[in-house]
């Protein structure tokens, strides 16, 4: 375990001109599930375990995740890489991707952040509503001041990717990354987005690869879901699990533990095993979730352990 002072290191990879730990934090529990203070100790912890990528959005926690990041970074601001998104409703009048809002989303997430750059910026999901060359348009602007390094999206399907890269002016700011849900139990981008992506050289960033939960182990066949978790009857992914997904679980255990890891380390390794992947952006509610994150990606699978990996996957699946 790391101690205060004595930061691990991990792993990094590139987003375009960004240099982060392959194993981000997602915030969407600060505001939220987590106080200020609760807030502080998870962050802290990430930095002390090398996590350099800090991943959040202006709607998680009412707008508090922002607020509460910024102030557990304190003075080590400029050792991290803070992505944040704005698109989804905060309220009635703060959504969606005119360059009007864009600009307002962007001065509102740099006061909150209390910092003067986002590091990378992205839309977190499409806007039907405005043509995606306005938005591109304003985001540049809002490079070339100075007040966003990278820009990204997020929820994006390959055809939304296709549209955004032909309306790119030249010179002009582009997106350099897709943030999209991936994971062992979710594995929709191997159809289209990340073969996009491989071609057009965005970094893929897989939100929710532990399944929200699922993957940690503590959901078992012929045990109640943890009262209160995602995944508890009436939780938000309360839906995803049933039989299968339940026997698929037990068979990666299994697989993990015969090589001498746990399922959270098969969940993350094998989501690096992909070279576009650029970092696992994990949530976490306490320190030791997040050590336990960051300390899963040391797995190096062999292409004879992915084909196994494969190999317990139904035709169906």
């Amino acid at each position: 375990m790391a101690t205060a002072g004595k930061p691990r290191t991990l792993d990094t990879r590139r987003i375009a001109s960004l240099d982060v730990s392959v194993v981000g934090l997602g915030c969407n529990n600060f505001g939220w599930k987590l106080d200020e203070r609760a807030t502080a100790a998870v962050v802290h912890a990430a930095l002390d375990a090398g996590i350099t990528l800090f991943d959040t959005a202006d709607i998680y926690g009412g707008t508090k995740s922002e607020v509460f990041l910024g102030r557990a970074l304190g003075q080590r601001r400029n050792d991290v890489v803070i992505a944040t998104k704005f698109g989804m409703a905060v309220d009635d009048r703060r959504k969606g991707a005119r360059p009007e809002y864009v600009r307002q989303a962007a001065e509102d997430s740099l006061r909150r952040l209390g910092t003067d750059r986002i590091d990378l910026y992205q839309l977190h999901q499409p806007d039907p509503e405005v043509p995606i060359a306005e938005t591109l348009g304003a985001l540049d602007d809002l490079v070339r001041a100075g007040k966003l390094r990278e820009i990204g999206c997020s929820n994006f399907s390959v055809e939304q990717i296709r549209e955004t890269e032909a309306a790119v002016r030249p010179g002009a700011a582009r997106f350099v990354s897709v943030q999209n849900e991936y994971s062992l139990l979710q594995r929709e981008p191997e159809r289209d987005v990340l073969p996009e992506c491989e071609r057009l050289g965005l970094a893929f960033l897989p939100y929710f690869p532990l399944a929200s939960g699922l993957l940690t182990g503590k959901y078992r066949r012929g045990r109640p879901a943890p009262e209160g978790s995602r995944l508890a009857p009436g939780g938000r992914h309360a839906d995803s699990v049933n039989d299968q997904s339940l026997s698929l679980v037990e068979s990666l255990l299994q697989f993990a533990t015969a090589h001498g890891h746990t399922l959270v380390d098969l969940a993350v390794s094998w989501l690096l095993a992909r070279p576009i992947v650029a970092s696992v952006i994990a949530g976490a509610t306490s320190p030791e979730q997040v050590r336990m994150n960051a300390a899963a990606a040391t797995w190096h699978f062999s292409s004879a352990e992915l084909a196994e990996v494969d190999a317990l996957f139904p035709r169906s699946w």
